[in-house]
C-alpha cells in the first residue's frame, strides 16, 4: 500500500507522521496528581509497547504533577486539556511533550495565543482532537448533526487559529463512536491537509465491542494508506489498547512486532486440541521478537498447503504433528513434544 505522506513532526524523542512508523498510543486512567501509580501503569504500558502517553490534566495540581512524572517515565507524554488555557501552559513549562487540545474551547484568540507562545517556546507540538460530542454549536447548527463534513470543518477551523500564530507543529485527530462517521471524516480530512492524522474510534465501548469497531474504522484507513500514530479506546486495561493497537497494526501490515501467529478454525478433520495448541504456542512466543510468520494449523490439508507463506508451521495429526518451513515439511513430532521442537526451530532461525 502507499501511505500518504505528511508532515513530520517531533514528539518528545519520536517522529510522528512523514516516514516515521506509525506509532501506538493510550490514556493513563489513574489519578495524575498521584505520581507514583500514574508513573507505574505508565511504565507497564511501556514495557507493552506503547510510544506515547497521554494524561488528563483537570487542575493545576494534575499540571504540577507533569514534572515529576515525566522524570521517570522514556516515553513522550501528551497532555490532555479541557478549557483552561492556563493548564495548557503549566503543562508544557513542566515537561509536557505535547498538548492534546480543542482551541475551540480554550477561551479567545487572546488565550489561544499564549497557549501558542508556550508550544512554540518549549518546541512542543499540539495535537487538534475534535470529536462528534464536541462540535461548536454554531456547526451543529449549520449540519443538524454530527457528520463528517462537520467534524473536518471544525478540525480546519482550529487548526487555521493555530496557523493564524505561525504555529504549524499540528496533527489532527476526527474521532467518532461511529465506525462509519470516523472512516469517512478521515478520509475527507486527509484530502484536506498535509498535517499527521491521529487514528481512532473514540468512546468504541468494551474489549469485546471495542476490538471490533476498533479493528475495522483503524484497520480501513491503515489499507488506504491514512494514519500516523494510534489509539485504540477501550473500557478496560489500558494494556489492551496497546495489544491490539499492535495486532492492527501488524494486521495490516504497516508494522511487524516479533511474531505473528495464524490458525484455522478447526473443522471435523482435526484429531488434536488445535485450540488448547494455539493457545500455548501464542503464549510460549509472546516474548520472541523475531518478526516471523508461525503457522498453527489443525490437519494436513491445511498445513504446508495453506499455510505456505508461513516462516514456519505445526500441522496436527493423530496423537502428531508435522513441523514444515515455507511449506516444506521437515519432520515429524509427537503431540507431548510439539511446543519444544516447534521452538527449538524457530530458535535455529
Amino acid at each position: 500500500m502507499n501511505r500518504r505522506r505528511t508532515k513530520k513532526i517531533k514528539v518528545g524523542n519520536i517522529f510522528v507522521g512523514g516516514d516515521s512508523p506509525i506509532s501506538v498510543q493510550s490514556m493513563t486512567n489513574t489519578d495524575t496528581r498521584d505520581v507514583n501509580k500514574t508513573v507505574e501503569q505508565i511504565k507497564r504500558l511501556e514495557s507493552e509497547g506503547c510510544e506515547i502517553i497521554r494524561v488528563a490534566v483537570p487542575d493545576f495540581e494534575a499540571a504540577d504533577a507533569i514534572k515529576e512524572i515525566v522524570k521517570q517515565i522514556d516515553i513522550p507524554l501528551v497532555a490532555d486539556i479541557h478549557f483552561d488555557y492556563r493548564l495548557a501552559i503549566k503543562s508544557v513549562e513542566n515537561g509536557a511533550n505535547a498538548l492534546r487540545i480543542n482551541p475551540g474551547n480554550i477561551g479567545n484568540e487572546i488565550r489561544i495565543k499564549e497557549v501558542v507562545d508556550a508550544a512554540k517556546y518549549y518546541s512542543v507540538p499540539i495535537r487538534v482532537g475534535v470529536n462528534s460530542g464536541s462540535l461548536e454549536k454554531e456547526i451543529l447548527e449549520k449540519y443538524k448533526r454530527p457528520c463528517p463534513e462537520a467534524l473536518v470543518e471544525s478540525a480546519l477551523r482550529n487548526v487555521e487559529i493555530l496557523e493564524k500564530y505561525n504555529f504549524n507543529d499540528i496533527v489532527i485527530s476526527v474521532k467518532s463512536s461511529n465506525v462509519k462517521e470516523m472512516v469517512d471524516s478521515y478520509r475527507l480530512l486527509s484530502k484536506n491537509t498535509e498535517y499527521p492524522l491521529h487514528l481512532g474510534v473514540t468512546e468504541a465501548g468494551t474489549i469485546y465491542s471495542g476490538t471490533v469497531k476498533s479493528a475495522i474504522g483503524i484497520g480501513a484507513l491503515l489499507l488506504d494508506g491514512i494514519g500516523d500514530t494510534i489509539r485504540v479506546s477501550l473500557t478496560d486495561d489500558p494494556i489492551e489498547e496497546i495489544k491490539l493497537g499492535k495486532e492492527i497494526l501488524q494486521a495490516c501490515g504497516v508494522r511487524r512486532f516479533g511474531v505473528e501467529i495464524i490458525s484455522c478454525p478447526t473443522c471435523g478433520r482435526t484429531s488434536i486440541d488445535l485450540i488448547g495448541l494455539a493457545k500455548k504456542v501464542e503464549e510460549e512466543l509472546k516474548n520472541i521478537n523475531k518478526p516471523l510468520k508461525v503457522a498453527v494449523m489443525g490437519c494436513v490439508v491445511n498445513g504446508p498447503g495453506e499455510a505456505k507463506e508461513a516462516d514456519i508451521g505445526i500441522a496436527g495429526g493423530i496423537k502428531e504433528a508435522l513441523i514444515f518451513k515455507k511449506g516444506k515439511i521437515i519432520k515429524k513430532v509427537s503431540e507431548e513434544n510439539i511446543i519444544s521442537e516447534l521452538i527449538e526451530e524457530i530458535n535455529k532461525l
